[in-house]
């Protein structure tokens, strides 16, 4: 069921992206509503990039509805762009530029003027305020991964999404992006996260909502609560088969 404050943050319908004669997205049905955390999962190429590079507007769909926050994403964009942050395991940031430079550059993207308040406030967030003018190359990778979180939320998105944020990390690096994800899930109850992740506990840990893909469809989708751990992995083992978790 939609969420009270609005309805669903995504809503896909017959789904389909074509790529020659290989359907990658093979008519997808997909909701989820505005506050959820979607977790999505399934075996190597099973659609789950494809599906997150459509809904960060990086990818068009062969054919099929898509709306996100409420707006036809086909058919306007550029209305989306600023409401949508996407962390992966690429930094997608510059090596040669200081964090300040890095958000500045993004921030005005999206108004015109870099929004230095706001920029001032992410740095603290991720606490990379004391390195704000040293070069991203000389961060590490679990520092990389934090100012990429603040790329993402320079606009004050209302949907995040994340590919395989925790990839290369080591563990206290890991640790350090769990405060800081649900830092900023504390901060908009109503903002929308929607994960690809093939560590099945750690989706698991932070979901309201799944999804299971195999082949391009949606083999499960439906909400955390009532299953347990366990009876997620059994279930995942069941519908995309035995040995590929």
């Amino acid at each position: 069921m939609p969420s009270e404050q609005g309805g669903y943050a995504v809503e896909a319908h017959g789904l389909i992206k074509q790529f020659g004669l290989r359907r990658a997205l093979d008519n997808l049905e997909l909701t989820v509503p505005r506050g959820a955390f979607l977790s999505i999962f399934g075996p190597n190429g099973a659609g789950k990039t494809t599906l997150l590079r459509a809904l960060a507007l990086l990818s068009r769909p062969t054919r099929g509805s898509l709306s996100i926050l409420g707006v036809n994403a086909l058919e306007e964009p550029e209305r989306l762009r600023p409401r949508i942050g996407l962390i992966s395991h690429r930094s997608m940031l510059y090596g040669d530029l200081s964090a300040q430079e890095n958000l500045e550059f993004f921030s005005s993207l999206y108004e015109g003027e870099p929004n230095r308040a706001r920029i001032d406030e992410l740095l603290r967030l991720v606490e990379l305020d004391h390195r704000r003018n040293d070069a991203v190359r000389t961060y590490s990778r679990g520092m990389q991964q934090r100012l990429s979180i603040a790329r993402s939320l320079v606009s004050d998105p209302d949907l995040i999404l994340l590919d395989e944020p925790y990839s290369g990390l080591d563990p206290h690096a890991v640790d350090l992006t769990d405060e800081l994800l649900g830092r900023v899930r504390e901060q908009n109850p109503q903002r929308t996260f929607i994960m690809v992740s093939h560590d099945l506990d750690k989706g698991f840990s932070w979901m309201t909502h799944a999804l299971i893909m195999a082949r391009g469809q949606a083999v499960f989708a439906g909400e955390k609560a009532g299953i347990d751990r366990e009876a997620f992995r059994e279930l995942y083992l069941a519908t995309v088969g035995l040995g590929v978790a």
